[in-house]
């Protein structure tokens, strides 16, 4: 297979496909809201995007779907540029992937959130998915807290402390989009932000929104950013996706 994204795929590719066994599809569920004063709002989108890309590669039989690329940001609306969807609205758009892909004949579908804010959503439909699409295995990761821990981990690596990989355009968010879209990151204007422990602030956060923590909307150190970084945490989440992904497929 030379193209694994079906948006550039025709329909006669598609079938040729699946006829061939791909019957894995993945697909990421961003978001476009703000990453500070340095980083494009489609951050979560290009990471989710490339992840997605890179776990339907390494699993050998899966093609990609488009990402969805807008999601539940309504915590980053304070600061221009930010979309939010509605939960619900979100968990419909999902739904009606699911179905269409179910609908021609994939036998798994793999659904990634690269957006905090979209993980509760994921999770609800894809439960709710489970009891109308039974002849499909849907997978969803949607361990918010362990994704946090294992950026982190990757970033300690490089002496990065947790607080300076961050949740949110710190060390980590900024050193892939460098990898994936250099030309896009602002650097001259990037900017520390919250170094605490996010975890004691999530809630604060849900509610009030991210400028209740951090006023130019970074938790982390953007400043410690490396491309070549972001290039291994992308390969080492993709490893760990398709782990997971062949976990849950029992292969």
């Amino acid at each position: 297979m030379t193209k694994i994204r079906i948006s550039e795929m025709s329909w006669v590719d598609i079938r040729q496909a699946l006829d061939r066994g791909f019957n894995t599809v993945v697909f990421a569920v961003g978001s476009n809201e703000q990453h500070g004063p340095h980083l494009p709002t489609s951050t979560d989108s290009l990471i989710g995007d490339a992840l997605a890309n890179r776990v339907a590669a390494k699993l050998g039989n899966a093609l990609q779907a488009p990402s969805i690329n807008v999601g539940c940001s309504e915590h980053h609306m304070v600061l221009p540029g930010t979309i939010s969807l509605k939960p619900e609205t979100l968990k419909s758009l999902i739904r009606d992937y699911c179905v269409s892909l179910a609908r021609h004949g994939f036998k798994n579908i793999v659904v990634f959130p690269s957006h905090g804010g979209n993980f509760n959503a994921v999770r609800e439909v894809v439960s709710e998915l489970q009891q109308s699409l039974r002849e499909v295995n849907l997978i969803a990761y949607t361990d918010l807290n362990g994704l946090l821990r294992l950026l982190v981990e990757f970033s300690s690596k490089y002496g990065i402390s947790a607080g300076e990989s961050g949740a949110h355009a710190g060390e980590s968010e900024t050193s892939m989009i460098l990898a994936i879209r250099r030309d896009l990151v602002d650097m001259e204007h990037a900017e520390v932000g919250f170094l605490g422990s996010i975890e004691d602030k999530i809630d604060l956060i849900w509610s009030q929104g991210i400028k209740a923590v951090t006023e130019n909307g970074v938790l982390g150190d953007p400043l410690k950013a490396e491309a070549r970084n972001g290039e291994e945490y992308l390969e080492l989440w993709a490893e760990i996706m398709v782990g997971f992904v062949r976990e849950q497929i029992g292969t």
